[in-house]
């Protein structure tokens, strides 16, 4: 199928309040990880090496830091036409309403956007799940099936479940949905929904107007309507890890010090895009001791660092030691100061002989801009 048929959409704010020490003041989808990225740069950068030329990002609130990030889209090479490119698209807000609250809202606050793009077919996803995921192939597999114009395909992944509001599926015959509920139940062993949802764009202003009659959000539009619609599961094997608390999000930041994880989420065939600073390479003082840890450009290493996730222009000073943890971009970390465990959000300074420990099951997060 030709990839610049489909319209892609991303919706930046879903599950802030999972996360809120990190949404406080940006969306999910600007959350940084992995020492240069931001969560939407995997699902964005997912949809840009499959040949989509067309993405609306929908927000709610706080998305001043993901428009800084993403610009015009030129780190993407969605820096385009009007008829193609990379659209941010904000609440509507009229008299007495309040922003967005689900995605069928955002979606029909975006419905002049859809109905003025002339691509065939949506792709829709959240930014919560760092994942590898061949988005050509789920779209190929989509329109396989699609015979009618009434099918939806989702993709999901077995294990267990996130604690968030999410599909849970049961498929039969050919990848059929038998099967569909919504449950934020942690529950072992479940398929459930990726919340990365393919069908035609005139299905899906379809339901986003039943949605809106009925006054349903989300995707319990899906449920409701499941005996008229075609609902197929795509079951993904890839590497996918979601994020529904600070402890999956400090789970998953440890799990990119293992190569084999780095090597599945960072397929070459399928960069990760981002945004991209002019920095100079990290520098080691000649007493630093770095150790099993991801780091960022521009930093400035001169104490002890080990199994941590480093971000862009962090100083640790010699004499700090710093065990397990993930310090984000513009972390001052001062001599005499010892980690345990900690994560810090952006530009935080710790001053000289802090003791700060947290647990692997338990890490310490300190706020953005914070002086301890």
């Amino acid at each position: 199928m030709r990839t610049n048929n489909v319209l892609g959409i991303l919706f930046s704010n879903s599950y802030d309040a999972a996360l809120p020490e990190l949404t406080a003041q940006r969306t999910m989808g600007s959350v940084p990880f992995g020492c240069r990225y931001r969560l939407i740069d995997f699902p964005l950068s997912g949809m840009v090496n499959a040949g989509i030329t067309k993405v609306g990002v929908v927000t709610k609130s706080n998305y001043r830091s993901l428009m800084d990030h993403l610009g015009m889209g030129r780190a993407w090479d969605l820096s385009r036409s009007r008829q193609e490119g990379l659209v941010l698209l904000p609440p509507f807000v009229g008299a007495g309403a309040g922003g967005n609250q689900t995605r069928m809202e955002g979606l029909r606050s975006a419905m002049e956007f859809l109905r003025n793009s002339k691509e065939e077919y949506v792709v829709m996803s959240d930014c919560n799940t760092v994942c590898s995921l061949d988005y050509r192939a789920l779209l190929h597999e989509h329109v396989e099936r699609d015979t009618d114009g009434n099918t939806v395909t989702i993709a999901c992944r077995r294990g267990k479940a996130p604690s968030l509001r999410t599909l849970r599926l049961e498929l039969g015959a050919q990848g059929r949905a038998e099967r569909l509920s919504i449950s934020d139940e942690p529950t072992d062993d479940t398929l459930y929904s990726l919340n990365i949802v393919v069908l035609r764009k005139a299905l899906l202003e379809r339901l986003v107007n039943e949605a809106y009659s009925i006054q349903c959000g989300d995707y319990d539009i899906l449920l409701r309507s499941r005996q008229s619609l075609r609902l197929f599961g795509a079951e993904i094997t890839a590497y996918a890890r979601t994020i529904d608390s600070m402890q999956s999000y400090y789970d998953a930041s440890m799990e990119l010090r293992d190569s084999d994880c780095r090597a599945a989420l960072f397929d070459p065939g399928r960069p990760v895009l981002t945004k991209v600073l002019g920095t100079m390479p990290a520098v080691y003082g000649l007493h630093s001791g770095v150790k099993n840890c991801l780091v960022g450009d521009g930093c400035v290493i001169k104490g002890e660092a080990r199994d941590s996730v480093i971000f862009r222009n962090v100083v640790i000073e010699e004499g700090a030691s710093v065990r397990g943890c993930v310090l984000m971009q513009g972390t001052r970390v001062s001599a005499g100061v010892t980690l345990n465990c900690v994560i810090t959000d952006k530009s935080v300074v710790i001053n000289p002989g802090k003791l700060i420990m947290g647990d692997r099951n338990f890490p310490v997060y300190l706020g953005k801009k914070i002086v301890v």
